[in-house]
C-alpha cells in the first residue's frame, strides 16, 4: 500500500488553485471545478470542493493497493474496517476504510 493522495476541501476551488500554484509554487496538473491537482513527487495535493462532511480545511488521505479486491476480502485477517467496499467510480475502482482515528481514507487501486 502506498499514500496516493492528500485530498483538501476548499471553499473556492479559483482562490485555492491560485494560492498552491503561484503562492506556493507548485505544479497544476488538472483543474476543474470540483476536483483539481498538483504534482508533488509521488504522492498528489488533490483539491475537492467543500461540502457539509467535508468542510472546507479538511483534509482526507487516499491510499492505492496493488490489489484492492484481496485487501477487502481479507479484511477480517488484517484488521481493515471498511465504510465502503469496492466500488466503480470515476473510471476506477475505490473503497473506504476507517483510520486509527476514526477519520475515513480513500483506498483505490494502483
Amino acid at each position: 500500500m502506498r499514500l496516493a493522495y492528500a485530498i483538501k476541501f476548499v471553499a473556492d476551488m479559483d482562490a485555492a488553485i491560485v494560492f498552491h500554484r503561484d503562492t506556493l509554487g507548485l505544479s497544476l496538473k488538472f483543474q476543474s471545478p470540483f476536483w483539481s491537482e498538483f504534482e508533488t513527487g509521488e504522492t498528489t495535493l488533490a483539491l475537492h470542493s467543500a461540502s457539509d462532511t467535508n468542510p472546507a480545511g479538511s483534509v482526507q488521505l487516499g491510499y492505492h493497493a496493488a490489489d484492492l479486491d484481496a485487501l477487502y476480502a481479507e479484511r477480517d485477517s488484517n484488521g481493515l474496517v471498511f465504510s465502503q467496499p469496492p466500488v466503480s467510480q470515476h473510471g476506477s475502482k475505490i473503497a473506504r476504510f476507517i483510520g486509527s482515528d476514526g477519520e475515513e481514507c480513500s483506498l483505490g487501486e494502483g
